[in-house]
């Protein structure tokens, strides 16, 4: 009679642990910051000259500004103290007045040192 073999451990165990896992990080990770308020850019006629900052001025349809943490006007100096080192992207509703939105690209060019890009939805 041949000597028995010792029976092999079985993966499957480590297996459904790894994919627990999987499934426990995928369901409690967040891809994406969500946006303060929602926003809707106006459409654009060239999606390959978008902005790939992650630094983002968020303007509201009625004008409420946020950046990172900061909200209203402590946005501007919360930029100006971070001083990032790649242009700050805006993200301004579709419906916001575009006087509005060009008085904040002007006052981002003054305090940013890399200044400030106009985020639109290819169209």
């Amino acid at each position: 009679m041949p000597p028995r073999r010792p029976r092999g451990e079985t993966i499957i165990p480590m297996i459904n642990v790894v994919f627990l896992l999987l499934i426990f990080f995928l369901l409690t990770s967040q891809i994406a910051p969500s946006t303060p308020f929602d926003v809707t850019p106006p459409e654009g006629g060239n999606a390959e000259l978008r902005a790939e900052s992650r630094d983002v001025l968020y303007v509201s349809a009625s004008g409420d500004l946020a950046w990172n943490e900061a909200r209203g006007d402590d946005v501007w100096q919360a930029i100006a103290l971070a001083a990032p080192e790649q242009p700050v992207e805006i993200r301004a509703d579709r419906a916001t007045p575009a006087v509005i939105v060009a008085a904040h690209l002007k006052r981002l060019r003054e305090i940013a040192p890399e200044g400030a890009r106009l985020v639109v939805s290819g169209g």
